[in-house]
């Protein structure tokens, strides 16, 4: 069973418009915010028979973006009614009431197939956002799951930025929630979560019961907890419990305030808990890529460390050009790491490095990977780094790392391998016992 379109839920303010109604003849709806029309993909290839596959890529991307939260997506028999018939975007806008058309083209050759997508704002007839998905026909069906996925992965953080920039005379919460989210594609640092933190806490003041706004600063909280840019731990995880229990409660069905519950959960160390979490959000969105990663973690923290790579390339292949690539980099790494692939682990941390910078775990990582290859000056400079970096002691010496218990505490087998990896390449670079 497909559904084709998804009327906003949990963002209160938020209105909603019938596809039909539209092209009715009744007066024109104001567009809502995250409002998209997928017009019939074109078969640009001599073979008309491929036509299927134009349709199928069209029907599956506009399943998938119904999934968004907040998003309405006009179902897939009134945007088939434009087919064959000039594009006329703002037009069409006004027609379905949206601010967003995707349209784009399929075109095969031999083996090969290449699907353009290319999103336009409705309103100002304007390009924001275009790009080619290249496969072999090998798997037709794989095939098109993962191009119809990578495109909604990439359409959401689109459509989040388009409305981000938007010029408002009076922001709601919505406004400020969207501008959160847009912040966040920087590489983060305790200035921009602490931005972030403070545009869903107007979200708040402006809707104190919007679940998206809850979840999201939830979600936040435990974020700069697990990436130890904090000092107040302990009250971001109240606080966090609060919201994100509260959100749970309005709103079940929705995968924000599950995902914000998991990542609590993985910030107290609760992996097996966090699991089935993780689990729901991605039974309710299966393009919720920063779920493949969370639950990558607790695989791993749990002890199923082979289980954790191929879910983190997943995240990775969705969406390759995503704002946490940093933090899916070093989780790689780590894996090399605990398992001894010295120079695999090195790799993945040196991007992750450049990707996120001013994170002192990654910079802790890559100074046991150095020192472990034999490079010691670098392992050092990393070392110094991860100090500054840390704000805090936890670098000072072995003993304080293993009280925290941020590397594998209460799994003997994972704990081996971190005494056996992670904490003998500190100890080569120079970290004192006590």
């Amino acid at each position: 069973m497909r559904v084709h379109a998804l009327r906003p839920e949990g963002i209160a303010g938020l209105p909603t418009a019938s596809a039909s109604s539209a092209t009715s003849g009744s007066p024109l709806l104001a567009a809502p915010r995250l409002s998209i029309v997928v017009l019939r993909f074109a078969n640009l290839s001599n073979d008309p028979e491929q036509q299927y596959f134009a349709d199928g890529v069209t029907e599956d991307v506009t399943t998938d973006l119904s999934r968004l939260p907040g998003m309405l997506v006009i179902s897939r028999n009134t945007a088939f009614t434009y087919r064959n018939k000039p594009v006329d975007t703002k037009q069409i806008g006004r027609e379905l009431a949206v601010r967003y058309v995707l349209e784009g083209s399929v075109r095969r050759s031999g083996n090969q197939i290449r699907v353009n997508a290319q999103l336009i704002d409705a309103e100002t007839d304007t390009h924001l956002w275009a790009e080619p998905f290249n496969g072999d026909t090998s798997d037709l069906f794989a095939l098109q799951d993962e191009i119809t996925t990578r495109i909604a992965v990439a359409l959401n953080l689109e459509l989040v930025g388009a409305e981000a920039a938007r010029q408002t005379e009076h922001p709601d919460a919505l406004d400020y929630i969207f501008r959160a989210r847009a912040a966040g594609r920087r590489p983060l640092t305790r200035e921009i979560r602490s931005e972030q933190i403070s545009l869903y806490e107007r979200a708040l003041a402006l809707d104190p019961d919007s679940v998206v706004a809850q979840s999201g600063m939830a979600d936040l909280l435990a974020g700069r907890v697990l990436a130890n840019m904090t000092d107040t731990a302990a009250a971001d995880i109240v606080r966090a419990e609060d919201l994100a229990t509260r959100a749970i409660a309005a709103s079940p069905n929705s995968p924000l305030p599950h995902y914000a519950k998991a990542n609590l959960l993985r910030a107290l160390r609760r992996f097996a808990e966090a699991i089935p979490e993780y689990e729901t959000v991605l039974a309710l969105n299966r393009n919720w890529v920063f779920g493949f990663f969370g639950l990558g973690q607790c695989k791993l923290w749990t002890g199923s460390i082979e289980e954790t790579i191929p879910r983190v390339e997943r995240a990775i292949r969705l969406s390759p050009r995503d704002p946490a690539l940093g933090v899916w980099y070093s989780n790689v790494g780590l894996v090399h790491l605990l398992q001894s692939r010295t120079v695999e682990a090195i790799t993945w941390l040196e991007k992750a490095r450049n990707q996120w910078p001013a994170q002192s775990l990654i910079r802790g990582e890559l100074t046991s990977a150095y020192a472990l290859n034999g490079e010691t000056e670098r392992a050092i400079a990393e070392l110094a780094e991860a100090r500054r970096l840390s704000g805090d002691d936890r670098f000072a010496s072995i003993a304080r790392l293993r009280a925290l218990g941020v590397y594998g505490a209460g799994v003997p087998k994972i704990q081996a391998l971190v005494e056996a990896t992670y904490f003998a390449g500190l100890r080569k670079a120079g970290m004192p016992e006590e």
